[in-house]
């Protein structure tokens, strides 16, 4: 780490405050970010976390109208769910603040005023789309279509999330709303851009000064700088009615484009956290300004918010931009709008005082470098297979034989081997080892640093057998476990960024006061005599049930996703069918139309439309198959009574046999619904006429 600086300032992205936070957040930026602010403040730095709520923009409105309220109780909600969760997992942010309040919103409306009287925004009137239905702008977000480049066909106005170009509407080919499905217009509005074509050369300057970040990052910048004709001029206001107003004459309606407006949002906080002193992290050459990010991110915290600090003057820029790649979920992409996701809520329900374990594993398996995959097999086996086994093995062995040969007191090293000195020098060598990692954002190889302390404390024990030695040779025990004892005070200091809760509960196992980094260096830090408490485990098991819970829950996801996908394709509008030619009236007599009740329903394997009904007639029970699996979930229509083609000859249909037919009726959009009787309720059986 560079020395010149005095203090740190570390951002997490702002989350969206329309949703709740999933673990491909956590792995993102806020669980790194985390453990580099934990690391500065046990090794002494002085170091600030802010973070908080990005409430404003049109998902916010379009989430309002969806649940029948206002823009402000839904950031309300959730930012109050997202800053539980953020607490209770142990993300220890100095301050989470909002971009609704008014701190910000004077922040961030001075901000772009300084711009607008330095002249630095260019004017100028565009086309821009609109809903005619909905009677809105859209927003970048709200317009889907083909990507130009992968030919994905559902590619956002601002960037592709299947090849991770960054896109403006007018790329995309055959665009449509996402709020009424439509196509767009385009209309006049008036906007105020930042002529990034024109502050290129200072930002090429300033990213050639990091050519040193992670690739992905670096590599993204220049590739926006490299391709085609460069940076293009973007807008930094928006025609909606959320969001801080633009503080110009002639804006009236207009709010600041959201992405001009949250990174205001990491200065507002700090702000409010240091009303005094926050200049400090934000003005001086001696702070150092490091934001944690997801690599889709990027463009917004590397070139446009540094251009905005730029023109603003008065702000340092930032020195670092570690962006991870993205986690997967079982080898699927994480999806908030398909449901595909581990919700960290929902997590500290189902595995109560285990945040440590999701911590240690999202860190071992951290997308650093490229995207990862998070299973809940892989989650399970490090739990148990070093959680479990190596580190509370270790630490459990250790505390149990304390208290069995001394009475809970720490022996007397009397004579140390030569494989007891090469423990030692391991020991006070790990905590710069670990540093090192950490500092160049390396958290995987940190934590893997970290566990390699536990295999050595695990491996001492085990090669020296103090539980048989103890028969032959008393004095010998006295040292080994001494040293043992040491390894397990280092381990509780370094686990602290990585295991925060495990941490301090192993320091009052030791009976100590949290130590910071620096103690790790020495191989004394437990004093001989020094009384420790009573042994408990630090971690229990993953059952096999625990697992399949969750594996169960993602599968139910899978299936409805798919219904819906198949729901979604066959609802395609299409002309209705014209009546058929005439029949007589003696072949519809020949057609036996029952009422009948569905006593049961199921899906049936290896299809997503077929599902086996049990039908009672009022003459008999019979087995039906209807195709009507992706309109109608099985428990939803168990009770149901329904009209029934009774005398159609019996068909086999994946092997099952059906005896008759549901009427349906089906629209031109390819939807069906019951053909029910007017007075539900009527006798099984009865007759349609």
């Amino acid at each position: 780490m560079n020395s010149d600086f005095k203090r740190t300032l570390v951002t997490a992205a702002l989350p969206y405050a329309n949703g709740p936070v999933h673990i491909g957040h956590l792995a993102g930026c806020y669980l790194p970010a985390d453990i580099y602010v934990r690391y500065l403040r046990s090794a002494g730095k002085d170091v600030k976390f802010v973070c908080g709520s990005d409430e404003h923009g049109v998902p916010i409105t379009i989430r309002a109208r969806i649940e029948g309220t206002t823009p402000q109780a839904v950031v309300d909600k959730y930012h109050k769910l997202m800053g539980d969760a953020f607490k209770d997992f142990g993300i220890s942010f100095d301050i989470y603040s909002r971009t609704s309040s008014k701190v910000h919103h004077q922040t961030a409306s001075d901000f772009f005023k300084k711009l607008y009287d330095k002249k630095v925004f260019t004017e100028k009137t565009t086309e821009q789309y609109f809903d005619e239905s909905a009677q809105l702008f859209l927003a970048d977000r709200l317009i889907v279509g083909t990507c130009p480049r992968c030919a994905n066909p559902n590619a956002y106005g601002d960037q592709c999330e299947k090849c991770g170009t960054s896109l403006s509407p007018d790329e995309l080919i055959e665009p449509k709303s996402t709020l009424s499905g439509s196509k767009p217009v385009l209309k006049p509005t008036k906007n105020w851009f930042l002529p990034l074509d024109k502050l290129q050369p200072k930002i090429k300057a300033y990213l050639d000064q990091h050519s040193d970040w992670r690739p992905t990052v670096y590599g993204q910048c220049k590739s926006w700088l490299d391709s085609g004709d460069g940076l293009q001029p973007r807008a930094m206001t928006r025609d909606i009615d959320w969001g801080v107003p633009v503080p110009v004459e002639g804006a009236q309606g207009k709010v600041l484009y959201v992405w001009f407006d949250a990174p205001i949002g990491y200065i507002s906080a700090t702000k409010e956290l240091l009303p005094d002193s926050w200049e400090d992290y934000w003005k001086s050459k001696e702070s150092r300004l490091i934001h944690f990010i997801g690599k889709d991110n990027i463009v917004f915290h590397c070139i446009i918010f540094p251009a905005m600090l730029m023109e603003h003057g008065d702000f340092i820029l930032p020195d670092n931009v570690p962006a991870n790649e993205f986690l997967n979920l079982e080898g699927d992409k994480i999806s908030t709008s398909r449901n595909w996701a581990v919700w960290l809520h929902e997590y500290l329900t189902d595995f109560k005082d285990k945040q440590d374990v999701l911590r240690y594993t999202l860190c071992a398996n951290a997308p650093e470098t490229r995207d990862n995959d998070f299973t809940w097999k892989d989650f399970q086996a490090r739990n148990n297979s070093e959680l479990v086994n190596i580190f509370g093995n270790f630490i459990n062995r250790t505390l149990v034989l304390t208290h069995k040969f001394y009475e809970g007191k720490v022996p007397e090293a009397t004579d140390y081997t030569k494989e007891d000195l090469i423990v030692l020098q391991e020991l006070t060598a790990a905590p710069d080892r670990i540093a090192a990692s950490i500092e160049q954002f390396r958290f995987r190889e940190a934590v893997t640093e970290w566990m390699n302390v536990s295999r050595m404390g695990n491996k001492y024990l085990a090669d020296n057998a103090p539980w048989n030695l103890i028969k032959t040779n008393a004095e010998r025990v006295k040292t080994i476990m001494n040293v043992a004892l040491q390894i397990s005070c280092n381990l509780a200091i370094l686990a602290e960024p990585f295991l925060p809760f495990t941490s301090k509960k192993l320091f009052g196992l030791l009976n100590l006061h949290e130590m910071k980094w620096s103690s790790a260096k020495n191989a004394s830090n437990m004093a001989t005599g020094h009384a420790i408490n009573k042994d408990e485990l630090l971690f229990s098991k993953v059952e096999d049930s625990d697992i399949q819970v969750q594996l169960d829950r993602l599968e139910k996801i899978k299936k409805e996703n798919e219904r819906l996908a198949a729901l979604k394709e066959a609802s395609t509008e299409t002309p209705l069918k014209e009546i058929k030619e005439a029949t007589s009236f003696d072949d519809f007599l020949k057609m036996d139309i029952r009422t009948a009740t569905i006593l049961e329903a199921e899906s049936i394997p290896k299809t997503n439309k077929l599902l086996k009904l049990k039908l009672d007639t009022g003459v008999d029970q019979r087995t039906v198959v209807s195709g009507i699996a992706l309109y109608y979930k099985p428990e939803e229509i168990i009770g149901k009574q329904v009209c029934l083609l009774a005398n159609l000859a019996p068909r086999k249909i994946m092997g099952i046999e059906s005896q008759g037919m549901i009427l349906m009726a089906e629209n031109s959009k390819g939807e069906l619904c019951f053909v029910s009787p007017v007075n539900n309720g009527f006798q099984n059986g009865s007759l349609v006429k």
